[in-house]
């Protein structure tokens, strides 16, 4: 069933999204220790890609419109869609890890920040800003209220702390499949948009900048920077909306998801 074009899932599919998506979190809580200086983005993408293989599931990513790696790495002023390579992580990057993966046919897509070494004060409070921003807009989500209430929750606080949240980018519907309706916009205005109906499933993965909010994509198509240089954090959970709230489906297993990394 759909509504506003938006597929409604049934309760027993619940289970296919947290199994899904507890490994794309188990895999974050993994890679964390690895982070640090000295280490390149391709080898922290080599250990993402033996651990889907390790378990069996297929990375959402390979192949994806021709993208090759089972992860993308977005290092200090990179917004998201940075792709691994050699670059050489140093102490005081924040860099965000994005894993999607198939289990059964669901797919589980999260993201998380990750400091190397020492993090300035300006890091740790975008960081920590970031994700408090991620958890107003889940907040927002149950029966009734409008996907323009979670972007106003976003946009709001960010807002109030002198960041700013980038529209260039927004979160999506998922389930069996990586992208579909809706749009989950980081910012908006109270009551606007779809109405949210238990059964949707969708990503909330605000982008926040210590500066601007603008962006520019670089000629490999794919990494999307801040305009002004600025440091960017991300986070990113796939949820499920239930009759009184919502089901985050990516959780850390080991209890890592905001503190264990970002200083």
């Amino acid at each position: 069933m759909t509504k506003d074009g938006i597929r409604i899932y049934e309760d027993a599919d619940f289970a296919g999204m947290h199994a899904a998506g507890r490994v794309a979190a188990e895999i974050l809580d993994l890679v964390g220790p690895l982070v640090v200086p000295g280490v390149t983005t391709e080898a922290l993408d080599d250990f993402i890609t033996a651990e889907v293989t390790r378990r069996g599931v297929t990375s959402a990513t390979i192949g994806y419109r021709g993208y090759q790696h089972a992860s993308c790495i977005s290092v200090n002023h990179v917004v998201c869609h940075g792709i691994p390579g050699g670059k050489v992580i140093k102490d005081g990057d924040i860099l965000n890890i994005d894993v999607t993966v198939i289990v059964d046919g669901w797919f589980g897509d999260t993201s998380r920040m990750y400091a190397a070494g020492s993090l300035s004060r300006k890091a740790a409070r975008l960081i920590e800003v970031t994700h408090d921003s991620l958890m107003k807009g889940i907040e927002a989500v149950k029966p009734g209220n409008t996907f323009g209430d979670i972007g106003y929750a976003i946009q709001s606080y960010v807002e109030a702390q002198r960041m700013s949240v980038v529209r260039d980018f927004c979160g999506h519907g998922l389930g069996r499949v990586f992208h579909a309706p809706p749009n989950v916009l980081h910012y908006g205005r109270p009551g606007a948009g779809a109405v949210l109906e238990e059964g949707m499933f969708f990503t909330i993965e605000p982008m926040v900048n210590l500066g601007r909010p603008e962006t520019k994509v670089l000629a490999d198509d794919w990494t999307a920077v801040t305009r002004d240089k600025s440091l960017s954090a991300q986070y990113e959970h796939s949820i499920g909306v239930t009759a009184t709230g919502a089901e985050i489906f990516t959780l850390s297993p080991g209890g890592l998801y905001k503190a264990a990394f970002a200083g």
